[in-house]
């Protein structure tokens, strides 16, 4: 099998066309062509009138050898990798295993889902305990608080079985390093329990909130299938750790029933916003460390003048779908101002997992057919703004959202302001022909209090510099919603780089976003992967 990459051809080709430029690229008569299949479709629209699809594809040839020597020197033309996921050695050789002992899983977010189901493809029978409720029955809390401002504290959007990517955009993609192609794995596993086929092949794959559910709920069947065992409202309130000669082992946890379940291996796949599990592991021993993160609005254009800026006359069009976008700007004071989580068609959410705490987020269907666009504006931060104590950051964060939570009239509605209003330092009083989609509601006021001053003075700055990227994107009555604290995890559980345990407990597994090694959905299940396979090997041990 053969790849080649960066095949270019028109928006409106037809297939005829891309055959054509197969063997146009290989040099090769049509006989010669068995098959070929798409493996990334991405597209350059830098030329709005005249965007081009780019294509990396997998093709079947009788003259596979010749053309490799013949095409020697062209770095575009090469075998095709070998992206099937390997076990890792012992896998299926633990099956029987001590089932005493068998390995714990803490959070069914992204990150918790693949620990637990690469572990039940080995045969090891993990025990998943999840502190939020069902994905459906968590989905009937998030959407109550939404109409009824009626909070459940272990049940929203970011806890229960899901995690925080439940209610989000659905966005498969990632800049890690993935030499071993678990991205693969990630992307086929979710087909299988399905997602559109298309995600195998797109260059920035989305899945969207209700089909996310579904899956969600597919994968749960399977790993249970599997000898799995899953444990809803089981909140873990403690860990044992057993010391001896100055080596600290975890030997079970505790959750708040009272119950003890007994093992050697604890994965915390705990999610950025697991505040009080993050206290109870720094009181318990386990070494963490402050991390930056960032801090900023949620900000809500209309969809329509995003596309017309992007795609220019091409907005619209079905292959290119609603459009989205990246921006950064480096602020005069220092700091550095960006784009995150940018959900094309979607809706800016209510996120608190805390009482008397306001939290945005940003979420889309898979259709990504509502009227506005909206990202989070942040702004990066690092310890030295919140010095001290390694939890210091969540202090930090729930000081930012307590405040949101009174500017926004301390009914769980998010305070607002119109860009124009926010750059001038003036309070908004009536929205323009924005209409937000934050539920509650926004309550329109003066943002400048709402973050600390170098953030407000950075994002001043930074949104009629974001007109000189995107022409239009300083629009006087966009929308902006605070706050967005939320962005990435506070802190790092740090863990060693080669069997992926506690720097100072055994046993322990620090993954995914919480403990500060993922950031999305894809890369927090790459790291699931990861951690699942150094479980098994700790176990062979």
């Amino acid at each position: 099998m053969l790849r080649i990459n960066e095949l270019k051809l028109p928006l409106d080709h037809t297939e005829d066309a891309l055959t054509a430029a197969i063997l146009g690229r290989l040099g090769i008569g049509k006989d010669s062509l068995r098959a070929y299949s798409v493996f990334k479709r991405s597209y350059d629209a830098r030329k709005r009138s005249a965007i081009l699809l780019i294509y990396s594809l997998d093709v079947d040839t009788a003259e596979e050898a010749a053309i490799l020597a013949r095409l020697k020197h062209d770095m575009h033309v090469l075998p095709a990798p070998d992206t099937s996921y390997k076990y890792v050695a012992g896998g299926e050789q633990l099956q029987g295993h001590d089932s005493n002992k068998r390995p714990v899983v803490v959070g069914t977010g992204p990150c918790g889902l693949f620990v637990a189901l690469v572990l039940a493809q080995m045969g090891l029978r993990p025990l998943i305990l999840e502190r939020g409720k069902e994905v459906r029955e968590r989905t009937v809390d998030t959407f109550g608080f939404w109409r009824k401002r009626k909070l459940n504290t272990e049940s929203n959007v970011q806890f229960g079985e899901g995690g925080a990517g439940t209610f989000s955009d659905g966005k498969l993609y990632s800049q890690i390093k993935d030499p071993r192609h678990y991205g693969r794995k990630v992307l086929t596993e979710f087909v299988k329990a399905g997602a559109p086929e298309e995600i195998m092949y797109v260059s920035k794959p989305h899945i969207g909130t209700f089909r996310l559910v579904k899956m969600v709920e597919q994968m749960r069947e399977n790993i249970i299938a599997l000898g799995g065992e899953y444990r809803f409202s089981s909140k873990v309130t403690d860990i044992e750790v057993e010391e001896k000669d100055g080596v600290r082992q975890v030997r079970g946890v505790v959750l708040a029933s009272g119950e003890h379940i007994a093992t050697d291996h604890v994965v915390m796949a705990i999610g950025h916003s697991a505040r009080d599990t993050f206290e109870m592991l720094y009181e318990r021993g386990v070494y963490i460390e402050a991390k930056p993160f960032s801090i900023g609005f949620r900000v809500e254009h209309p969809q329509s003048l995003i596309d017309v800026c992007r795609f220019g006359p091409n907005a619209g069009n079905k292959i290119l779908g609603a459009a989205d976008y990246k921006l950064v700007h480096h602020a005069t004071n220092g700091r550095s101002v960006y784009s995150f989580c940018m959900c094309p068609g979607g809706t800016v959410v209510a996120a608190s997992s805390e009482e008397g705490r306001v939290v945005t987020n940003g979420m889309s269907q898979y259709s990504r057919n509502e009227r506005n666009a909206n990202s989070a504006i942040v702004v990066g931060i690092t310890p030295d703004d919140y010095p001290g104590h390694p939890l210091a950051g969540i202090a930090f964060q729930r000081k930012l959202e307590e405040g949101a939570f009174a500017l926004g009239g301390g009914t769980y509605d998010a305070p607002g302001q119109l860009m124009g209003d926010f750059v001038r330092g003036v309070a908004s009083t009536e929205f323009g022909s924005v209409a937000p989609s934050f539920k509650p509601a926004v309550h329109l006021t003066d943002l400048a209090t709402a973050l600390p001053e170098y953030a407000i003075s950075a994002m001043r700055e930074a949104f009629p510099a974001f007109d000189k990227q995107i022409k239009g994107y300083y629009k006087e009555d966009a929308v902006l919603t605070g706050v967005e604290t939320r962005t990435s995890s506070p802190i790092r559980i740090k863990r060693n780089d080669g069997d992926l345990q506690s720097l100072n407990t055994r046993g322990l597994f620090p993954a995914g976003e919480g403990a500060g090694y993922a950031g999305g959905i894809l890369s927090a299940a790459v790291d699931g992967i990861r951690v699942a396979e150094a479980v098994a090997l700790s176990m062979a041990d």
